[in-house]
């Protein structure tokens, strides 16, 4: 599952003194708004952050052949490697949300993707053999991360490690908390418009003015956010993909899109992969066990041109304006898990 920029955007609007910088790094672009009186300091902090993001590609990146990522997935069982610092962490976090999640987060579901995708990313028809051959490679429980010594250790190999539904959000966050050391305090951080970090506040406003869209008709916006120290992303499919259920190893029938509210970048981007994957019973107790998070659900029938919204979580405490008409209770959502 890819995550793609889910109609998450700055609202048009003049905020003084906000200087905008661009970085393409992992195959989208970062941008930094920084809120700042001096133009070039905000942008010797900005480029700064830019660094801090090129060398995090170099150690998360699978196609990159000495990252710690293209190093674990040639790693044989029962080796110990030795990670550096932001590969331990996010496949920390990874195993976490894999385990809050029941496993609908799995950043080891390459090989079932592989399976039912051809190159173009239209479904096959696996067999039987194929199909048990790739659930029997995925699952972050192959993986023993040992936090005194910092090392992964396989239980079997080959593992297939892509970062790419977490190492964004991660980066994001690396970037705020650089940004910060410089006393940055008003900033608006992205990657490709899916992961968004809000610093602070610009002048006058209650957050960073952000709306979020519906992607199927890109002009009906579904929530103006106004964010503040919070992070928000989106996980969705690109016209023609398919949603493999890491838990089943089937194809989920219908289209969604998920966004997630939370303190951080790296959660909402895992989380976010998550309820596209997740029954609304099951996000509704996340949320209720994770009472600083929050979601938005958008489903569609394979029979129905019509989307389905759903709210989740503490959003009536969140300063958001939903659009009218769109909100369903919870009462009318069981038919649609």
């Amino acid at each position: 599952m890819t995550p793609t920029s889910q109609n998450i955007d700055l609202t048009s609007g003049a905020i003084p003194d906000l200087h905008r910088f661009a970085h393409k790094a992992m195959a989208t672009i970062y941008e930094i708004f920084i809120v700042n009186d001096d133009a070039g300091y905000a942008q010797q902090a900005a480029l700064e952050a830019f660094n801090e993001l090129d060398r995090l590609e170099q150690e998360l990146s699978r196609f990159l052949p000495n990252s710690d990522i293209a190093r674990l997935n040639h790693l044989a069982a029962n080796q110990p490697l030795s990670l550096g610092l932001d590969a331990f962490e996010c496949l920390k976090l990874s195993k976490r949300v894999f385990e809050e999640t029941a496993g609908a987060f799995d950043v080891t579901i390459g090989p079932l993707l592989k399976c039912w995708l051809n190159p173009d990313k239209t479904l096959r028809s696996p067999s039987a053999d194929e199909l048990a051959e790739a659930r029997r490679n995925i699952g972050m429980q192959l993986l023993d991360l040992d936090e005194l010594q910092h090392t992964v250790t396989l239980q079997s190999s080959p593992v297939h490690v892509d970062l790419g539904a977490v190492g964004k959000g991660y980066a994001v966050d690396v970037m705020t908390n650089l940004l910060r050391e410089w006393e940055i305090e008003i900033a608006l951080i992205h990657g490709g418009r899916s992961s968004v970090f809000a610093l602070g506040s610009p002048p006058e406003k209650n957050g960073w003015p952000l709306t979020i869209s519906n992607p199927m008709h890109p002009g009906q916006i579904l929530v103006h956010l106004h964010l503040r120290d919070q992070a928000v992303s989106g996980s969705g499919l690109r016209k023609g993909q398919h949603i493999i259920n890491p838990r089943t190893g089937q194809p989920l029938a219908g289209k969604r899109a998920a966004w997630a509210i939370a303190p951080e970048a790296a959660t909402t981007d895992a989380v976010s992969t998550a309820f596209m994957i997740m029954t609304p019973e099951e996000i509704e107790d996340y949320c209720k066990q994770h009472n600083d998070v929050l979601a938005l659900l958008m489903t569609q029938d394979e029979n129905s041109d019509q989307e389905k919204f759903l709210y989740f979580g503490g959003w009536e405490n969140q300063n958001v304006l939903r659009s009218n008409g769109l909100f369903i209770r919870r009462s009318d959502w069981r038919s649609i898990g």
